[in-house]
């Protein structure tokens, strides 16, 4: 296993990195015919990482150039896939290659904007997972990275390039839904710690881990091999459930009803069961949509009864649409019974659509790789991205100062 030899890291993220953010320097990139190879770098070798560099290695007429992680034992593993990927501790070296076209950011929460700012710069094409801004400053700098810069970006929510995707935007339509008021989801799981709970391998220390480079703007520790390994049980580097499931049901149904950034949004949540987590592993959201309806989530890990991704319901005085995973019916109102609830589709097409969350990954990579040659916006660009994460920004800020926030459209911030 490859040694991590600290002293080789120089980082300077109040510096360079920051001073990045508010660049008009971009780097031109290589041109694309329509039948060219992508040349592609993952910046991010963990768990998500690791499946999404798998779809892209699927995805038609690709090519995995390098990989970057701060934890040499991922790099290890990535060479067992690809033997001759080039690999890097310090993703600034992948960025330099011009080679490559298009890199995947699948790094922490917290680190996204100090990843995808550089990446812009440097002339990439940027698949970048979600939730795509851990705060409203990221997101700012991200949107100023990207503006004038030509560089196509497809942000990680896979359902929205789904068949349950293009099935709900059919059905939810004022004919059939008449006003919307209210639209309900849900996402639960009878899992310790919501499953995220890892064992901490053996070689985790700071001979194999890049700590410093981790913390990036985040409050200093000393390092902790919890921290590193469960970042995602930590205020300083997560959003908790709500930046890793409520987003992708946020920026699903902002897309298929065209919702805009909330007015309001009041969270509640608490930790009943997982004591090692700071985050909530119980929680409730409520968010005043500008558009008169009210959308809220709400989720836990001690119970699975709705499932997850279940019982997605967007409630009109004509009917109502109901997604249950990958299935989406439509229920008119002259059908609804109190009891033994019925469901009808209207309109053609097959009343059940049902796919999987490995599926809308690859079909989601593919469109990311067909729009780099192409230029074409992607399924989830950039703006759906943006106002996904500040809607769950807003929940988060809410929790942690025990009130409901606002949405300042002037000041593009929480107050």
């Amino acid at each position: 296993m490859a040694m991590l030899n600290r002293r080789s890291f120089i980082y300077q993220v109040s510096g360079s990195i920051g001073s990045l953010a508010g660049s008009s320097m971009f780097m031109p990139a290589r041109a694309l015919g329509a039948n060219d190879r992508v040349r592609f770098g993952l910046i991010g070798a963990g768990g998500r990482g690791t499946e999404i560099f798998k779809a892209a290695l699927a995805a038609p007429n690709t090519q995995a150039v390098a990989v970057a992680d701060l934890y040499s034992r991922r790099l290890d593993e990535v060479k067992r896939l690809v033997p001759a990927i080039q690999t890097y501790t310090d993703f600034r070296r992948l960025l330099d290659d011009k080679s490559i076209d298009a890199v995947l950011i699948a790094t922490p929460q917290h680190q996204h904007a100090l990843n995808f700012v550089p990446s812009i710069q440097a002339g990439k094409d940027v698949y970048q997972e979600k939730t795509m801004a851990f705060n409203p400053d990221h997101a700012r700098r991200m949107r100023d990275a990207l503006q004038g810069s030509n560089r196509v970006v497809q942000v990680g929510v896979q359902s929205v390039s789904g068949k349950a995707f293009q099935r709900a935007r059919e059905l939810s339509t004022p004919d059939r839904l008449g006003t919307v008021t209210a639209v309900h989801t849900h996402h639960y799981r009878n899992m310790p710690y919501g499953g995220w709970k890892r064992p901490i391998p053996p070689d985790c220390n700071l001979d194999h881990v890049a700590w410093k480079q981790f913390e990036g703007e985040a409050r200093p520790h000393e390092f902790d091999p919890q921290r590193f390994i469960n970042w995602r049980f930590f205020w300083d580097y997560s959003g908790g459930n709500v930046f890793e499931n409520m987003v992708h049901q946020v920026a699903f149904w902002y897309k298929v009803l065209d919702l805009a950034i909330p007015r309001r949004v009041t969270m509640a949540g608490y930790n009943y069961l997982s004591p090692e987590m700071e985050v909530p592993d119980t929680m409730d959201v409520s968010m005043d949509q500008p558009e008169k309806l009210l959308f809220t989530w709400n989720s836990a890990f001690g119970n699975n009864y709705y499932g997850e991704d279940g019982n997605d319901l967007a409630l009109g005085n004509k009917g109502t649409v109901i997604r249950i995973v990958d299935s989406v019916n439509y229920l008119p109102q002259s059908r609804h019974r109190a009891q033994g609830r019925e469901t009808d589709s209207v309109a053609g097409g097959e009343p059940n659509i049902v796919g999987s969350d490995a599926a809308d990954t690859q079909a989601h990579m593919r469109n990311f790789f067909d729009c780099v040659r192409s230029r074409q916006e992607p399924n989830c660009p950039f703006q759906l991205g943006f106002r996904s994460a500040i809607a769950c920004q807003m929940a988060i800020t809410s929790l942690r100062q025990g009130r409901t926030v606002e949405w300042d459209p002037k000041k593009e911030d929480i107050v």
